[in-house]
């Protein structure tokens, strides 16, 4: 399963790299606006030095939201990197560009995923990915890892190419039932990430190994 990174924070991005199980990066308008990227300008200089630190997959999402605007902010995107994946919302003007995209070997990601059938329309359209987000359904009583489980099993059943990509990641759990169900890849912020190195077991255990190679030393 890969792993990306959800934020627009350059020092989390760089740590995760760092950590060595960094696969990719995910962004949206909110998440650049908490960094205070403001402005076009901004906006894609701050993609360009995701790319600098990142081997593939950075996804940059489209504001557009007409078939026409999608593909021209869209083709601008990806023409800053080859790591780029444009990220596309998931309604019909949407699903027309990815189709669009697909054709130009534009590789897409289908955001805002909240149903089986809305995944099964973008992987039909071509997408590279479909993000479910999965916190978000849980917020309102709802089962996103049961969404994981019903897109897995129409991808399978039909040979879909398309990557499943979990969204909207709320802690270390989500990422392990994800696994669990066959995600191909998670997005998720620093801390859920870093979550899934804590254990207490492990703290204690690595404490008692430490002290009694200090009584073994003779300190």
């Amino acid at each position: 399963m890969k792993f990306f990174i959800d934020t627009a924070n350059l020092d989390q991005i760089r740590e995760a790299h760092d950590l060595g199980i960094l696969d990719g990066v995910t962004t949206n308008p909110s998440l650049m606006a908490k960094e205070g990227i403001t402005g076009q300008e901004n906006v894609i200089n701050h993609y360009k030095a995701i790319c600098d630190i990142v081997e593939d997959n950075v996804s940059a999402e489209v504001i557009a939201t007409t078939f026409d605007e999608i593909v021209k902010e869209g083709e601008a995107l990806a023409a800053l990197n080859p790591k780029i994946v444009v990220k596309v919302p998931m309604i019909k003007d949407g699903v027309k560009a990815i189709k669009y995209f697909s054709s130009k070997g534009i590789k897409t990601n289908c955001t805002l995923i909240f149903s089986a059938g809305q995944a099964l329309l973008a992987a039909k359209a071509g997408a590279t990915y479909v993000s479910p987000f999965l916190g978000r359904l849980d917020d309102i009583s709802s089962d996103g890892l049961a969404l994981i489980e019903d897109i897995r099993t129409i991808f399978d059943n039909y040979g879909y190419e398309t990557q499943i990509l979990a969204a909207s990641i709320r802690g270390p759990l989500h990422i392990v039932n994800c696994a669990k169900l066959g995600a191909d890849v998670i997005t998720a912020p620093l801390a859920a990430i870093a979550g899934l190195l804590k254990h207490p077991l492990t703290d204690s255990g690595l404490a008692t190994f430490l002290a009694d190679h200090a009584k073994a030393a003779g300190k």
